[in-house]
């Protein structure tokens, strides 16, 4: 009995029995009290024809034919010698009634009966088909998410078919929606498992190679090979702090000290901090237009982490001088916008490298990521820079995206909250 479908079944006969036989119940006494009102007022009418005949004159009477024996009985009437009919000084409309027409009145109960059992039966069935058909997509859903639990993550549930309402669609898409985004988290953690196993793998080859040939005498025990240990020791520290400070970031855990900033003061701080390296790899560093003294105070100020924003500037400004050539340009801008979602700044990062395939732009805010699968770790990082940017934007209020295009360059931007907005 704790099936669904069982139990709707149940609803159906119990609904269907009560209003078959309340119908039924009063079908049979309307019908059989107006048919026996009927035949009293038919009886009321021939003796009022009999009263009139015998109150006629003896010569004016038309013999009358009227027998009341099978109307119930009663007492015999003569007139002069011959039987006129009878008296009954019954009152009841029952007592009236003929077997003839008694005969009709039990047939129609058992025809009443009978469309009873036929409408009973039909309305059982259809009830339970109902019942089976609404309770199947539910079990559709347990068994499919038994197989999911079970880490068959292709299973989905079907959203369309006759069986399917609004409300189990609705269930469905649901369902299908969590599943796809727990596939996704479950591909994202396996990702994440194997990148960080590999990232970790060559530092501590390093490690234990150069330690196993010092402890050879293959190499000597010199100042260079242990600056070169250190160097890899130097770069495991700095990728588990970058995984710990992700994590952080992507549970909503790192603790920020958001307020508001004067923005163009710390672009200006950041240009600074690279604008030396910049010119020494021959590159143009600069600030844009928008952010000159004349126009400094149409900037607003922005509600975010001082820290955590300089973080940001510098891995978006740092790949920018590793991906551009001698020569090129790197621009730096901002600018005040009034979105859907209110008053936001929003800060933009260009160069005029190479750009980014059209295949690498969805994935370069990835974990790991990297679009020149050559680069070495010492050159181009871990592939979580863009990573963490992204969380740490997020986490402040704000968006980051990126457009890029081959051999013209790409422009890497992120929006910050204006305060008090």
């Amino acid at each position: 009995m704790n099936r669904l479908w069982v139990r709707l079944t149940a609803a159906f006969v119990a609904v269907t029995l009560v209003s078959v036989g309340t119908v039924a119940l009063l079908a049979g006494w309307n019908a059989s009290d107006q048919f026996r009102q009927y035949v009293y007022h038919q009886d009321e009418l021939a003796q009022n024809d009999l009263a009139d005949e015998l109150a006629a004159p003896a010569g004016q009477r038309l013999g009358s034919t009227v027998d009341l024996r099978s109307r119930g009985g009663g007492a015999p009437v003569t007139v002069e010698g011959r039987l006129v009919g009878y008296v009954t000084a019954s009152d009841n409309p029952r007592d009236f009634t003929a077997p003839p027409e008694q005969n009709f009145l039990d047939q129609l109960r058992v025809t009443l009966v009978i469309a009873a059992v036929v409408a009973g039966s039909l309305g059982i069935l259809f009830g339970t088909l109902i019942s089976r058909t609404l309770a199947a997509p539910l079990a559709d859903l347990a068994s499919t998410a038994r197989a999911f639990a079970a880490r068959d993550w292709g299973r989905r549930v079907s959203v369309r078919g006759a069986a399917q309402t609004a409300e189990i669609a609705a269930v469905a898409r649901a369902f299908n929606e969590m599943a796809d985004d727990l596939q996704h988290a479950e591909t994202l953690r396996r990702n994440l498992m194997a990148d960080v196993a590999h990232e970790l793998r060559t530092p501590l080859s390093v490690l234990q190679g150069n330690l196993r040939a010092l402890l050879d005498d293959v190499y000597p025990l010199e100042r260079r090979e242990i600056a070169t240990l250190y160097d890899q020791t130097r770069l495991l520290s700095r990728l588990v702090d970058d995984l710990h400070q992700l994590a952080l970031a992507e549970s909503g855990q790192l603790p920020l000290n958001v307020q508001a900033i004067d923005l163009m003061g710390l672009l200006q701080a950041t240009h600074s901090q690279f604008a030396a390296g910049a010119e020494a790899q021959g590159l143009s560093l600069t600030v844009g237009a928008g952010l000159a003294p004349a126009l400094a105070p149409a900037l607003p100020r922005a509600r975010a982490d001082a820290d955590r924003l300089a973080q940001v500037l510098q891995n978006l400004i740092s790949n920018a001088i590793r991906h551009t050539p001698t020569g090129g340009r790197i621009t730096i801008t901002a600018e005040p916008l009034a979105i859907a979602a209110g008053e936001m700044v929003r800060v933009s990062v260009g160069d005029t490298g190479d750009g980014i395939a059209p295949e690498d732009l969805p994935h370069v805010f990835d974990r790991f990521y990297r679009a020149d699968r050559s680069r070495s770790h010492r050159g181009g990082g871990a592939g979580l820079g863009l990573a963490i940017a992204k969380s740490l934007t997020e986490a402040m209020g704000g968006t980051i995206g990126v457009e890029s295009a081959r051999g013209q360059g790409s422009r890497f931007w992120f929006t910050l909250p204006v305060a008090g907005a």
